[in-house]
């Protein structure tokens, strides 16, 4: 390959395949080639796309990818299609069979043999490296890999293996070079942050490394994300209480709420235990916002099961929501053990049940928000509005607050702003005099 050559890098699925691409650019750029980062962009002579293979919609919207640019490439206007990540190595030999247009495929731990095709000798900070592909003042820390959990439906295990902790160590060094680049929101992502630690050093490290990471003072937010209920780090609690740079924000999925459901889910945590834990958050730390998300529709759901369900979330009241349609994934223990016996439509008839009535709960907790100021880090401007967040909310999948353009802030700064009016999953505010 001749340096003057231009790579795209596109990525698909989660925040975790997001690290992976920015890390991967960082080495082709140190290479001395030009990389851009744009779905859209069919002008370049390499293009690596960096895939999900997680649910059916996800594994649907990688292959469609995947087929627009072999469509390009027919053209005449891409040389070299590579193709990476957890579709590949989910589906190697079926996708090399069914489209063998693709020059190469690559499976989620081959980013030294991605190097190697492209003729990039490999730099000695490959794990740290990162070029962000973002707005640049919020970023990701993979504190791990892989995940040691059995749940039924999940492929992540099959996919990604056994859980891999990084040490503190080599987590400070890369939050510290993020913080140099500018970031002022780091945010934590594994397949599961409750595990993490466990499997280098016997015991659950993750307030260690909060500890560590707090000491980085550029990092105006730290927030968590992906935190397992069962066996949840008790000590986080007083940690995220006290420390007011940690969001008061905890992304805790739980999937179900009836003890069968669980059970047959393979889950490691109860009903009872769900409850008593999701009460400590509200007691101990009343301002919280507490995410969650669900499965709708997963094999012998009955009615019943449902209307707990929906009972539940009445109930609790959860500051963000979201449900999934159970999708029937290949090798796990669902697949293998129950039959996916209830229709597409019940599915989706359920999980617009449970929308509409975190609509409802969402909008009547941002009423409550109206009069009130928060600090906001503006993320963007898009169209008559600044975009922002509180830390009650986080990038991409959260609620945001609009600021009308009048008020010229900036993006990637912090300001006071005073709530004016609110929407079902946003709010409306200006800046407080």
């Amino acid at each position: 390959m001749l340096n003057n050559q231009k790579i795209n890098i596109i990525t698909l699925g989660c925040s975790k395949n997001i690290v992976d691409s920015e890390k991967l650019m960082a080495q082709i750029q140190l290479g001395g080639y030009k990389v851009i980062y744009d779905q859209n962009d069919i002008s370049a002579d390499t293009v690596i796309i960096n895939t999900c293979g997680f649910i059916n919609d996800a594994k649907e919207e990688s292959v469609d990818t995947i087929l627009r640019f072999i469509n390009a490439s027919r053209s005449g206007k891409i040389r070299n299609l590579y193709v990476m990540g957890c579709l590949s190595e989910r589906y190697m030999d079926a996708l090399k069979n069914e489209i063998p247009e693709v020059s190469r495929y690559f499976g989620v731990n081959n980013m030294r043999e991605i190097l190697k095709e492209l003729g990039i000798a490999q730099g000695n900070s490959f794990s740290n490296d990162r070029s962000l592909t973002g707005p640049g003042h919020y970023a990701y820390l993979k504190v791990s890999e892989g995940c040691d959990r059995t749940c039924a439906f999940c492929a992540i295990p099959l996919i990604r293996g056994k859980c891999i902790s990084r040490t503190i160590e080599s987590l400070v060094v890369e939050a510290k070079l993020l913080a140099e680049k500018g970031v002022k929101e780091l945010i934590l992502i594994a397949q599961d942050l409750s595990y993490y630690g466990i499997d280098l050093y016997k015991t659950q490290k993750l307030p260690d490394l909060l500890r560590e990471l707090l000491k980085i003072k550029s990092f105006e937010w730290i927030r968590l994300h992906y935190l397992y209920p069962s066996n949840f780090p008790m000590e986080l609690i007083p940690i995220i209480k006290d420390n007011p740079r940690i969001c008061r924000y905890i992304d805790i999925p739980i999937q179900h709420i009836t003890d069968n459901m669980l059970l047959s889910m393979k889950r490691t945590h109860n009903r009872l235990e769900t409850e008593k834990l999701l009460d400590i958050f509200r007691k101990e730390i009343p301002d919280v916002a507490v995410r969650t998300t669900l499965i709708t529709g997963y094999p012998g759901e009955s009615e019943e099961d449902f209307r707990e369900l929906v009972r539940f979330i009445s109930d609790y009241k959860f500051d963000r929501l979201g449900v999934f349609p159970y999708s029937h994934e290949e090798d796990t223990y669902a697949y293998k053990n129950y039959e996916d016996n209830i229709h597409d439509s019940v599915k989706q008839e359920r999980l617009s049940e449970l929308m509409a009535i975190q609509q409802g709960i969402s909008e009547q907790l941002n009423s409550e928000k109206v009069g009130k100021c928060f600090k906001v880090l503006i993320d963007r401007m898009e169209g008559e509005f600044y975009i922002g967040r509180s830390e009650y909310d986080s990038p991409e999948v959260d609620q945001e607050i609009l600021i009308p353009a009048e008020y010229q802030l900036s993006p990637g700064l912090f300001y006071k702003i005073l709530i004016t009016d609110s929407s079902e999953f946003d709010l409306f505010g200006k800046p407080e005099k």
